[in-house]
């Protein structure tokens, strides 16, 4: 089951499990639509994986398996990206 972590780990934007906006690759590290497309260009900074757009879960759902709230901030990665 996806851990849907509740942040971009470049900018640490607030990304709602149950809202659109959230890249993943297949290792789940999380990113904002806006990371994933300017900065990263659709590839995961960790592994190199591409970014997908990441499900929503219903409400439903959120109730029996919550989102995570574990939040991953790494934007030294990301910056490495940014300057190649």
């Amino acid at each position: 089951m996806l851990e849907l972590r509740p942040n971009c780990e470049c900018c640490n934007r607030d990304l709602p499990p149950d809202r659109t906006g959230a890249y993943i690759c297949s290792f789940e590290c999380t990113f904002c639509a806006d990371c994933a497309r300017e900065h990263l260009h659709g590839r995961c900074p960790n592994c190199g994986g591409e970014l997908l757009p990441r499900p929503q879960r219903s409400a439903a759902a959120l109730a029996r398996h919550p989102a995570a709230t574990q939040r991953i901030h790494n934007p030294q990665g990301c910056n490495k990206v940014l300057s190649a």
